[in-house]
Parts: structure tokens; C-alpha cells; sequence
């Protein structure tokens, strides 16, 4: 018989006191909520005091133009992702978005990820399918896991694993996951502790979502962007992408009524256009990487910088500051029409990179411009002020800069996360 969730969230709420410093707060919160759960539940209205919130996400793509895609072939792929708010169960979203035939899925297990392709000694759970362990995706399908009883803290690292029984090829990915990942000689190793390792992947496969149980309240922020939102040139395995900033702290501020941070962060993605090779832009991409989000309640929009900067080189690919400006208060009203709050994010500086000339830098400007006074926006985060050099500041502060002149480095995404106010989301 399976652990009721309300004890179930007893026993992670124990854990946290005894793994962290005790908060009388927290205990007498939790003796609150025990108590309304134990009312007699509204028949009528179905009540239930748990909600599923999103609190990891990689927005799917194809293999870009000039990679060959992945093969897989009676293997096993040990994916590892980085989580915002933890919980006392956790469900998993599987994409065969781009894929052209059913995609077979053989067995797949979740486990707290340790070092590399470990895991921790008892955290290993089977995920199942309306109750099975095996499932076929269909070609442009996703599937929603059972739910999965593993307490899991905030800011945690899970170790997905995934058994392709037959040939597969990756065409459904997102490419540029910041985050090295393994794939196994022949077998189905998604239960094994001791993971047989063929190859290192630093892309993500079919895997689109983990998912959390909390209290009714909890919410997720998405964050819609390109590069610079994906974190590229950041650090591997060091989560140190502005949107994983932004989680750390939110994790600060409340216990029960959880803020997750969903990164849909996709490098060259353009809010208007399609880059080949990129996946779709950002409104053709909206409703599955924004509006279907469990428990989205606030979206955070950094695009445009791929429209100014690929315009420069292909005109018509690109799109200027009134394209732009069109596609913000598009993505606005759609998400107004679903109740989320929508903020916008100012573009960060790259004069000096490739892209850079007195065009672009003008677009920049306008846009930012609209941004900030426009008035279309619920709220604004003034990265370009966080993020440029006083001195200069068409280009991004030295200290920040990666050396490509668009991209920070992880100090630059520290202060990016570093930049926004909390108080944008209700009250923290």
C-alpha cells in the first residue's frame, strides 16, 4: 500500500529540520497544514491541498543542421538534471517531438545522482506508464509519467535513466544541456548503481520534464529565452546558469508554498523567426514551453538578441525592433489569457562580438527602451544595467564576460540572477 502524501510530506519536512538549521516557522506552518489536511475533504469540489508544479524543463529540439544525431541501440541513457524545488514524489514528461516513428521506451528508473553516472545507495526507483514500465511514444507525442514516491531536497541533482531496447536515433534533444550525461554499453542498466559508462553526452534525450508534488500555492517561474538563458559558456555540472541563480534563491523563501524556476532556454533561439537547426521560436513554441508548464504562474521573457544579432548577416532571417516589440505583446496577451504574469528581461550588451555594429546597437536600444517604459510588461528586469560596463557600455562588464563578448561567464549569470527582485513574485 503506497505512503499517503500527506506523511509522505511529514517525513520530508523531518528530514529538512534535521538536515538544516531548525525553524519554529516551519514547524508550526506544518502543524497548520496537517490540520486542514485532516478536515473532512469538500465532495463536491474534489478538493486536494497538493498540486503538481514543474521544477526542471528542457525545452525538446532537433539535431542542429550540421551534427549527425544520435544513435542508440539496446542502451541505456543516464541523463542528469539539476532540480529547483524538491518534494515528497516527482513525475517525469517524455518528448518525441521531432521524432519521425514511434519512439520505444524499454524501462526508465529516477535516483538522486551522485558523482558522475552514480547514484545514491537506496534512492533508486522504477518510473512506470499507467502503471507499466515500458511505453511507445508516439511521432510529435509526450507522455506523463505515474507519480514516484522519492523525497527529494531543493536544488538536487536526479539521475534519469532511460532503457532504448531497439534502435532509436535522437532526433528529439535539447543540444546544449551545460551538464554531461551518460550513455551505457549494451543493457538495461536503469536500475544499476554501478552504471557501465560507453560514451559522455552533453545533450539531454526525450527527456522534457520533472515535475514535484507540493501544497496548493506552490507556482513555477518560466524562463523563455535563447544562449543566454540555455547558459552557454557557463560551467559544466556547476548549475551556474542565471536561471539556476534565480532558483537558489527562491528556495530561501518559502517551504510550503514552493517557486520553481523552469529553464526554456534554447541557444539561438529567435522570438520571431526559426534559426534552422535551433527548434522553433519562441511563439511557435509557446503553448508547449510556456503554457503547459505545471503550476507556470510567471513568465520571464529574454528574447530578441538572436533576432537583432542574426540580422545582421541574414537579413531575412533576423527581425528589428518593431518585430520584436509585435512579438513581446503577442507572447503577453497569450499568457495574460492563462493568468500568468509575464516580465520582461532587458537585452544584455555584445558590442564587440561578432555581431556587433551600430545597427544592432540601435535595435538593442529600442527594444530595451520598450522594455522598460513600454508599459506592456507586468514587471521589468534590468539585465543590461546589471550587466554592462559603465565605462563602455554597449559591451558587457570584462569581469563578465566569457571572451565571445555575448555571453557572460558564471560570474555574469551570478549577477544576472542576482539582478532580480523577488518581490516580483507576489509578495517575496
Amino acid at each position: 500500500m503506497s505512503t499517503p502524501p500527506i506523511a509522505r510530506f511529514a517525513l520530508w519536512f523531518w528530514r529538512f529540520l534535521t538536515g538544516s538549521p531548525v525553524k519554529l516557522v516551519h514547524a508550526f506552518s506544518l502543524l497548520v497544514v496537517l490540520a486542514i489536511v485532516a478536515m473532512p475533504p469538500v465532495a463536491d469540489a474534489g478538493f486536494s491541498p497538493f498540486i503538481w508544479v514543474g521544477t526542471w524543463s528542457a525545452s525538446p529540439q532537433p539535431p542542429p543542421l550540421d551534427v549527425p544525431p544520435a544513435e542508440f541501440n539496446n542502451q541505456t541513457l543516464r541523463l542528469i538534471v539539476h532540480i529547483s524545488a524538491g518534494g515528497p514524489q516527482i513525475r517525469i514528461r517524455l518528448s518525441n517531438a521531432y521524432g519521425t516513428g514511434p519512439l520505444q521506451i524499454g524501462d526508465v528508473h529516477v535516483a538522486i545522482s551522485t558523482t558522475g553516472a552514480g547514484i545514491q545507495a537506496g534512492s533508486d526507483s522504477a518510473v512506470t506508464f499507467a502503471g507499466k514500465n515500458s511505453v511507445t511514444i508516439a511521432p510529435g507525442g509526450l507522455i506523463v509519467s505515474d507519480p514516484v514516491n522519492l523525497l527529494v531536497p531543493d536544488s538536487t541533482n536526479l539521475a534519469v535513466s532511460i532503457y532504448l531496447p531497439v534502435d532509436t536515433i535522437g532526433l528529439t534533444q535539447h543540444f546544449l544541456a551545460q551538464q554531461i550525461s551518460y550513455i551505457s554499453s549494451t543493457g538495461d542498466f536503469t536500475s544499476s548503481s554501478s552504471f557501465p559508462v560507453a560514451n559522455a553526452t552533453l545533450s539531454w534525450f526525450f527527456l522534457s520534464n520533472v515535475e514535484v508534488l507540493g501544497f496548493l500555492g506552490s507556482r513555477a517561474v518560466v524562463t523563455l529565452g535563447d544562449s543566454i538563458t540555455d547558459g552557454v559558456n557557463s560551467t559544466f555540472d556547476a548549475n551556474t546558469r542565471w536561471p539556476d541563480v534565480l532558483a537558489q534563491r527562491l528556495s530561501s523563501v518559502g517551504f510550503f508554498q514552493k517557486i520553481a524556476v523552469l529553464n526554456q532556454g534554447i541557444a539561438g533561439n529567435e522570438l520571431v523567426n526559426d534559426y534552422l537547426g535551433t527548434g522553433q521560436n519562441a511563439s511557435a513554441r509557446f503553448d508547449r514551453d510556456v503554457i503547459s508548464q505545471a503550476g507556470a504562474k510567471y513568465l520571464i521573457v529574454l528574447e530578441g538578441t538572436a533576432d537583432i544579432a542574426l540580422g545582421l548577416f541574414v537579413p531575412a532571417q533576423g527581425a528589428g525592433s518593431a518585430g520584436i516589440i509585435a512579438g513581446y505583446n503577442e507572447l503577453i496577451q497569450r499568457a495574460h489569457e492563462h493568468g500568468i504574469t509575464v516580465i520582461g528581461g532587458t537585452l544584455i550588451p555584445f558590442g564587440g562580438s561578432i555581431y556587433s555594429s551600430a545597427g544592432t546597437e540601435a535595435e538593442r536600444q529600442a527594444v530595451n527602451q520598450f522594455i522598460r517604459s513600454g508599459g506592456a510588461f507586468d514587471g521589468v528586469i534590468d539585465f543590461d544595467q546589471a550587466m554592462r560596463d559603465p565605462n563602455n557600455p554597449t559591451q558587457i562588464l570584462p569581469a563578465y564576460d566569457s571572451g565571445d563578448h555575448l555571453h557572460p561567464n558564471d560570474a555574469g549569470y551570478q549577477a544576472m540572477g542576482d539582478a532580480i527582485d523577488l518581490s516580483l513574485f507576489n509578495g517575496f
